[in-house]
């Protein structure tokens, strides 16, 4: 059994199982809903754990593209800037590979399919959640964690036949 150790997220978590629970089974026997409510819940925090892996794997591709201090700045977009080395002032080559290498992830991302690029950027760069994600694109959130996985791993090595890697 799993654990979710930060009180804000295990409440969340509670909660959406028990939306879930409400509008998928509300119908059943009370009797049933116990151990419908644990098997919800459980999936639940296997997704939510999913979800972080798969957060922390695009975090740390990604993380060379934020500068260490864009402060309170909301309306920052990572793929404008790349810094490798936060102590010092990159070199024009530093600056090339940097330019190079948003222009791979961007190339990359416009050819993936779109209902996976629709779905990734969704996910990853607009912070949605699997259900939210779901309903903006009409479709099952089994769909949505398809279409993220296929994205995933078809950018991955995609950007791995190109050298770039974490």
């Amino acid at each position: 059994m799993f654990a979710v150790h930060n009180e804000e997220q295990a409440l969340d978590i509670v909660q959406d199982a028990m939306l879930k629970l409400a509008e998928k089974y509300g119908g059943r026997p009370l009797a049933e809903l116990p151990l419908l409510f644990q098997r919800i819940l459980q999936n639940t925090i296997r997704d939510f754990y999913r979800r972080q892996k798969i957060r922390s794997t695009w975090s740390i591709l990604l993380s060379a593209l934020t500068p260490a201090n864009t402060g309170e700045d909301e309306d920052y977009d990572p793929l404008e800037t790349l810094v490798i080395d936060d102590a010092a002032i990159p070199s024009p080559v530093m600056a090339l590979e940097q330019t190079q290498v948003l222009a791979a992830i961007e190339t990359e991302i416009a050819k993936l399919p779109p209902r996976q690029r629709e779905a990734f950027l969704m996910r990853y760069w607009e912070g949605m959640d699997i259900a939210e994600t779901a309903t903006v694109m009409g479709c099952t959130e089994g769909s949505v964690k398809t279409h993220c996985s296929r994205a995933t791993h078809t950018l991955a090595a995609a950007l791995r036949s190109k050298g770039i890697t974490p």
